[in-house]
């Protein structure tokens, strides 16, 4: 009989976590699967059980949160002193739930019946190193106006999710780029630039689509790039170009797929890790392929 840990954030999206959770367990209950719940109440709860739940209890995480909490679950698989893992079922509960977008789950329900297949796949993760901290993330690291909108956003929650296209317009209207060196694997690009992000995954936020070609098995980073010299009119053109993937097609726009990618700033920069402020410039991120199962 399968058996499962049920990691729930409350405090994602729209807090509808509690909701999602008794519906899930009202399905596991009829099917007859065992399982344990484990409702986090602070950042780092997630990070923490991951890292030291008795693993040979169960045949798998279902996780009810956003990307977030994917990210906590990740990380703290990965800083495991046995080394052990098993598959982590992904329920959206989150406001953006980017990850999810990538297997075309948006439904919980939907989601929980994936998870019934029992099919897993292996994903990669990226690696990433700066000072002396290591972060692994399944969705982004970015740097500068990525960075920047994220930070702005935060005063502006009133506006639900349009505060980051709120956010987007005003950092745009500042237009403030940073000088930085970018190695992406042996090659090195130096120069003023907007922002830098390296992705996982297609999407990033709610529904843009950051790296179009981005695949979550193939082995590489996608890094896309947009150079200092664009203006602020031009930004505005294709800021809508993000939701459709056509941004990459912008000749102010580079994407490069790659193994590695580090950045060398001037300064100390915020950098937003899987949508979190985490970090900070200069940094060094790695691909590991196939590192993490998850239901599919």
């Amino acid at each position: 009989m399968k058996s499962y840990i049920i990691i729930v954030n409350p405090f994602s999206g729209k807090k509808k976590g509690l909701n999602i959770l008794n519906n899930i367990e009202s399905i596991l209950d009829d099917k007859g699967y065992l399982f344990d719940t484990h409702i986090t109440e602070d950042s780092g709860d997630a990070f923490a059980l991951a890292q030291t739940l008795n693993i040979s209890n169960y045949d798998g995480i279902i996780m009810i949160g956003g990307d977030g909490t994917f990210h906590e679950i990740v990380n703290g698989m990965m800083n495991r002193k046995d080394n052990a893992r098993i598959p982590v079922g992904i329920i959206p509960g989150g406001t953006g739930n980017s990850f999810l977008l990538d297997l075309n789950i948006t439904d919980p329900i939907q989601a929980l019946d994936r998870i019934f297949l029992n099919k897993t796949k292996k994903i990669d993760i990226l690696r990433t190193k700066y000072k002396q901290n290591i972060k692994y993330s399944i969705n982004l690291v970015g740097w500068g106006m990525i960075t920047d909108v994220g930070l702005t956003s935060e005063k502006f929650r009133l506006f639900g999710y349009s505060r980051y296209t709120i956010a987007a317009v005003i950092e745009i209207f500042f237009k403030k780029t940073r000088y930085a060196k970018l190695k992406i694997d042996n090659n090195i690009i130096e120069g003023e630039f907007m922002f830098a992000i390296a992705c996982n995954s297609k999407n990033v936020g709610k529904g843009m689509l950051m790296a179009p070609n981005a695949k979550l098995d193939d082995g590489l980073i996608d890094v896309i790039i947009a150079e200092g010299n664009i203006s602020r009119l031009r930004l505005l053109n294709v800021l809508p170009k993000l939701f459709n993937g056509t941004h990459i097609n912008e000749p102010e726009v580079k994407y490069i797929q790659c193994k590695e990618f580090n950045l060398i700033s001037e300064g100390s920069d915020q950098l937003n890790i899987d949508g979190e402020m985490i970090g900070e410039s200069p940094f060094e991120s790695k691909v590991l392929e196939k590192e993490i199962d998850i239901f599919y």
